[in-house]
């Protein structure tokens, strides 16, 4: 679902300018996600606070360096609290962790079946991420599984997030199993499956 107001746990979805966010595009375009508006994800921490891949590796920024940017907010409906921070705590693991081009040719090789020997390992691998990865693994790590499609864990781009996220009604539709289930390993009381409210 599409929040207003950025919680801790959220993931921010904006675009990249200059030369980096046009390599971004064309990675993504060799993914099928066409020129989408989307190239860059990141996951709110408390705080003003959010994580990002960056080239020189993941790293802890202020929300206000966005404060000029068109920035979408998105996540699961019904996240509980203790959700919302084991994602944050989850996300908060990768600091300085990689970014990698390669991953989104790693990525493209899967798209067109390329046959890699130990591709599907290398995406899987935590040791270098791009930025959609960084936010799919975080919430994978805290328990919730946003695809509920099968794919690879690290087979994610920011419009896949987007593609994902911004209708509650597809969520919950792939994915809204994976959130019960952790709910109650987190002692949480899960949601009646008809009539929830967001």
């Amino acid at each position: 679902m599409i929040r207003q107001t950025p919680q801790p746990g959220d993931i921010g979805l904006t675009s990249i300018t200059g030369a980096v966010g046009r390599l971004v595009q064309v990675g993504q375009w060799l993914l099928g996600d066409g020129f989408g508006a989307y190239q860059h994800a990141f996951i709110v921490l408390p705080g003003n606070r959010l994580i990002e891949a960056q080239p020189g590796g993941a790293e802890i920024a202020s929300l206000d360096a966005y404060a000029d940017r068109d920035v979408l907010y998105v996540s699961p409906s019904g996240l509980t609290p203790a959700q919302r921070k084991a994602i944050c705590d989850s996300a908060l693991r990768y600091v300085d962790v990689p970014y990698s081009f390669l991953d989104y040719v790693a990525l493209a090789a899967h798209r067109f079946r390329v046959p890699v020997p130990h591709l599907r390992r290398y995406i899987e691998a935590t040791g270098h991420m791009i930025c959609s990865q960084l936010c799919d693994r975080a919430y994978l790590d805290a328990g919730i599984r946003l695809f509920g499609d099968g794919r690879w864990s690290g087979v994610v781009t920011p419009m896949d997030l987007y593609n994902q996220l911004s209708s509650p009604f597809r969520f919950l539709a792939a994915g809204a199993g994976h959130v019960q289930a952790r709910l109650a390993t987190l002692g949480e009381r899960p949601n009646p499956p008809a009539g929830r409210k967001s």
